[in-house]
């Protein structure tokens, strides 16, 4: 862990002195060669030092700086129907009980959530100017007035204003007077009208891995409205919806439905009530997370930093895994082909051959890497007395990361 901060913490300081810009190890050299040639030398010799330190492997293979060198287990599954949960452990529990959740400062009303027409002016990570204009699709205003640092997911559904939205990416927002600038994605495509001022946030639900890894990976509108279009269409065809859920373009509104309710909860419950029976056993094993399995086939895993974190959002994570299994459709796989094993080396492989850092020095980093097959997304903390990985999301990568695929958006709005 101590390796990462120092990598992350130089990461930092070289995007600000460059500009700003994505370097690699090579083109960095070249940058501060130009600059000074002892530097240059002595952050080669260091960068060569963290390097071996990295790749020194334990006895197991693994490389001692690796997540998967940090402790990581799966326990013998939980099965509802075609779907299946493995509870994940760690060696180690941090304290994350600073963070606010954004449930719990919406319900405090010291987070507020708002289309970034209707604020004074936002004021993007890193600059003390203003952002004006009017509302975006791609864009909310968040306050975090809770005196506490805010954690948001990726994935989590903010309804009302002109459309509901999904948070784009895990991120941390300290508090503050300001409105911050919010990355989102639109899950209602058919509606650019407010039905409200503010946003409220849909406790009993997030997106479903499918509508999560387009607006993670890809970070494309257009295939998170055909994940939206494509998972509402086979929900509406595998449940009998009231008519106000079956003709909407809302995500949130149809996962609202009390039909879609009551079969979601059906596939939930079992592994919920299990779930919870089990986690008070595993306290002392410190659980963190859990790996998903739908119709045989590991697909998914989201690791915390803490059983604290794990339990708030269990809830809303175990829904969203269990509307997942519902609109992919049951296959002939049994459930016995789900091997512990295969889920432990699913969470053990965590590293990859491409990394992309984003940091919000002093706040968060994020971490994107891609591996043969899988992207793992790593928000690391950075607040004083703060340093941990606080949520890691690792998804098989399906074909529709890989690439922008022709996918035809509805009609534009208008914007006004």
């Amino acid at each position: 862990m101590a390796r990462r901060t120092v990598r992350e913490q130089f990461q930092s300081w070289c995007f600000s002195k460059y500009h700003g810009r994505a370097l690699t190890p090579g083109s960095l050299l070249r940058y501060i060669f130009r600059d000074s040639g002892l530097v240059a030398i002595l952050l080669l010799i260091s960068m060569t030092c963290l390097q071996v330190a990295g790749q020194h492997k334990d006895g197991h293979g693994q490389r001692s700086g690796s997540p998967a060198a940090a402790g990581y287990s799966v326990l013998e599954p939980i099965t509802s129907g075609n779907l299946t949960i493995f509870p994940v452990t760690a060696d180690t529990n941090h304290e994350t009980a600073q963070f606010i959740t954004l449930d719990e400062g919406i319900r405090a009303g010291t987070v507020v959530v708002s289309e970034q027409g209707q604020t004074a002016g936002m004021v993007r990570p890193g600059s003390t100017r203003p952002v004006g204009g009017g509302a975006e699709v791609n864009r909310l205003a968040l306050y975090n007035k809770s005196g506490r640092p805010l954690l948001l997911l990726a994935g989590e559904i903010v309804t009302g204003g002109k459309q509901d939205r999904v948070i784009a990416a895990d991120r941390i927002i300290p508090p503050g007077p300001d409105a911050v600038d919010l990355g989102v994605f639109c899950v209602e495509p058919g509606r650019w009208v407010g039905s409200s001022n503010n946003f409220g946030s849909m406790k009993s639900q997030m997106a479903q891995p499918s509508v999560r890894r387009p607006a993670m990976a890809a970070k494309s509108q257009a295939m998170v409205w055909a994940q939206v279009r494509e998972k509402s269409g086979r929900m509406s065809a595998s449940v009998p919806m009231a008519p106000a859920a079956a003709d909407t373009t809302s995500y949130a509104r149809v996962m609202a439905d009390e039909n879609v309710q009551e079969r979601v909860d059906r596939v939930a419950a079992p592994i919920t009530q299990d779930y919870e029976a089990v986690l008070r056993h595993l306290k002392q094993k410190k659980a963190v997370g859990v790996v998903v399995a739908v119709n045989g086939e590991v697909m998914w895993a989201d690791i915390f930093g803490s059983t604290e974190l794990l339990e708030k959002y269990w809830p809303k994570l175990v829904r969203s895994y269990a509307a997942e299994a519902v609109t992919s459709g049951a296959t002939k796989v049994s459930q016995s082909t789900v091997s512990a094993k295969s889920a432990q080396q699913f969470i053990d492989a965590l590293g990859g051959e491409k990394e992309v850092v984003e940091t919000e020095a002093g706040v968060f980093s994020r971490a994107d890497v891609t591996g043969d097959g899988y992207r793992v997304f790593t928000l690391t903390s950075l607040l004083p007395k703060m340093n941990f990985e606080v949520h890691i999301t690792k998804m098989k990568d399906h074909q529709e990361t890989k690439g922008r695929l022709d996918v035809h958006p509805p009609p534009r709005f208008r914007v006004e």
